[in-house]
């Protein structure tokens, strides 16, 4: 599923609760990004992040120094990540991107997102005037939160209109309200 969000604008940022701060990536986080990720459920093993990792960032390893944010918990561990990517090629020119948002399955419940992906949402808005993202119908509880944010539905894709059907029967958000 894709979303899009054609007027970025800067957000408030929500307090994070006590013994939580963000911070950019720095070369050698690799490790941390990959146990995010596996421990989100976005993949099966750690290693198996790490690969994907190189083979998507690999190269632009100083770009993620702005663009890779990580939420850091007690003792620093780095629980959660959220990337303002982009995409030179989306719908035929340059888009913003919210990119690989996870928090650590340990840790997700406890209203650490909505900061997390606020300080995204603001680099994106530093350094795009648009942006889109891509999920899936079973990550229902992200999707309600990048509707606050202005994403709407992109109904260009396939399967749209049946994957925003059963979302809005689910999601309960005043921009779903057409698809009921």
């Amino acid at each position: 599923m894709t979303m899009i969000a054609p007027q970025l604008a800067a957000c408030t940022q929500p307090a994070l609760p006590p013994g939580y701060s963000l911070c950019y990536f720095s070369p050698g986080d690799e490790q941390a990004w990959a146990e995010i990720e596996a421990g989100a459920g976005e993949f099966s093993r750690t290693e198996q992040a790490l690969d994907h990792f190189a083979s998507e960032f690999g190269l632009y390893i100083d770009a993620l120094r702005t663009r890779c944010l990580f939420l850091t918990g007690s003792g620093g561990r780095k629980i959660g990540t959220a990337t303002a990517w982009y995409s030179d090629d989306f719908r035929g020119g340059r888009w913003g991107r919210l990119h690989w948002v996870a928090i650590h399955r340990d840790y997700q419940g406890r209203g650490l997102a909505r900061p997390l992906v606020t300080a995204a949402v603001n680099r994106l808005s530093q350094l795009h005037a648009r942006a889109y993202l891509t999920s899936q119908t079973t990550s229902y509880k992200a999707i309600k939160l990048y509707l606050d944010y202005g994403f709407a539905p992109d109904m260009s894709t396939p399967r749209a209109e049946d994957a925003w059907h059963l979302l809005a029967s689910v999601v309960n958000h005043p921009q779903l309200a057409a698809y009921l």
